[in-house]
């Protein structure tokens, strides 16, 4: 049986090669991160470091660019909150996105808890900013904080399903 034993040998040899030449490999991407498309997401982490590079800009609010330009500062807005309250909730975001310029009237936000009464996995919310869709999901189980920028809907919503009034 030592043939199976060498076989056996070079399969694992063979496993433990193809991981490192990944794991080499994984340390081969651009410094730069690829430039936002439409369906881009951003995943939020919770050991990020802020950059110490002077030359890199703090993203602002700009109106008149589109929401893939503004995607940057929408994430900035929803980790700051994050980072404030780990177990936000829907009218934590878009208080913060109020307050930090956007319309209160183009957004959208889920429930923060389910028809009978138990706490959301997640929670989206969303802004309609200059024809496109800046949306956010939070929760445990979508994995942390996401964005991604789309179309609105032909009903011109940002959310499909359930959402409920932001009339506070």
């Amino acid at each position: 049986m030592t043939g199976g034993t060498d076989i056996r040998s070079r399969g694992i040899i063979a496993v433990i090669v193809g991981l490192a030449a990944v794991a080499a490999l994984a340390g081969c991407t651009p410094a730069s991160p690829a430039p936002t498309t439409s369906a881009t997401t951003r995943v939020a982490s919770p050991t990020a470091k802020a950059s110490a590079t002077p030359s890199a800009a703090v993203p602002e609010l700009a109106p008149t660019l589109s929401a893939e330009r503004n995607q940057p500062y929408f994430d900035l807005v929803n980790n700051k909150v994050i980072a404030a309250n780990a177990g936000a909730g829907g009218r934590d975001f878009i208080d913060a996105l109020v307050a930090a310029g956007f319309d209160k009237a183009a957004m959208q936000v889920t429930p923060d808890r389910t028809a009978v009464n138990l706490a959301a996995d997640s929670v989206q919310f969303s802004v309609l900013f200059n024809e496109k869709c800046l949306v956010g999901q939070y929760g445990p189980a979508s994995g942390g904080y996401h964005s991604v920028v789309v179309s609105p809907t032909a009903q011109g919503a940002c959310l499909v399903g359930s959402t409920r009034p932001i009339d506070w």
